[in-house]
């Protein structure tokens, strides 16, 4: 590793914790302790503000950071195929903010990664099949960061229909189909809903608060979440509903009930 690759991580890291000791950073950069006690001693000289001592720890105080032009090839490629991916999905929103920011990523890199970058190969069509959504996925976005209820109607897989009102907790992409995980006040408990199935979507003016197993780190700490499945039919766009379970994180389990 380059020495100003390692500095920079060294800050990197540092942004990251509260407290650092030469010990980790030596285990975390596979270097010599003694090197990260020098590395340390020239960051202060230059100003960045560290404060410490060997054997006790570091911190960095808050407010410091670095322009991101620093990337490496593999990390332009992550970023411009990650843009690229959300560039082509059903959220007009996204498409366009993904693309705003590539273009900023662009302006700040230096000559040899921007043309590097402009010659990447790396593409995500945007004719594959999707399931068709009735309502802009924006919506549910903005419901997730204010934390609002929403209601709509939902389908399940044998086509019965209900009305839900849901805590939004978390979206998730699987290529063709976009999945909600929620808080459901119907069933009380979590499910998970597929968008293409959802209509007369609305976002109410209910906000709600997390509450101790309510939450996504809840949903998330249960042995079914995104990772169980069902097994599918010749319909990419239909789960059946009287069929078992079987681990298949590209086919989560839906609320079918």
């Amino acid at each position: 590793m380059r020495r100003a690759d390692r500095l920079f991580s060294i800050i990197q890291i540092m942004r990251q914790s509260k407290l650092v000791r030469a010990r980790d950073l030596a285990e975390r950069l596979e270097i010599s302790e003694r090197t990260v006690y020098r590395d340390i001693q020239d960051l202060i000289a230059s100003g960045v503000p560290i404060e410490g001592e060997a054997g006790v720890g570091y911190v960095m105080r808050a407010g410091f950071d670095l322009p991101p032009i620093m990337f490496t090839e593999t990390e332009v490629e992550a970023l411009l195929l990650g843009a690229r991916i959300v560039e082509s999905s059903s959220d007009a929103e996204l498409a366009r903010a993904s693309c705003s920011a590539i273009a900023k990523v662009e302006a700040v890199l230096p000559p040899p990664l921007r043309d590097y970058m402009e010659k990447t190969a790396l593409l995500a069509p945007s004719d594959r099949i999707e399931a068709p959504i009735p309502f802009d996925i924006a919506d549910v976005r903005h419901a997730l960061r204010g934390q609002n209820k929403i209601r709509f109607t939902y389908t399940d897989g044998i086509g019965a229909g209900t009305c839900r009102t849901v805590r939004p907790l978390s979206l998730a992409y699987f290529g063709a189909i976009w999945l909600l995980a929620a808080w459901c006040e119907l069933r009380e408990d979590f499910r998970v809903f597929r968008l293409d199935r959802m209509a007369n979507f609305e976002s109410l003016d209910d906000v709600f608060r997390h509450e101790p197993g309510r939450t996504l780190s809840d949903f998330l700490s249960r042995e079914e979440t995104w990772r169980r499945g069902k097994r599918p039919t010749n319909d990419p766009y239909l789960l059946p509903r009287h069929e078992s379970t079987w681990a298949e994180p590209s086919k989560p389990q839906t609320d079918d009930e």
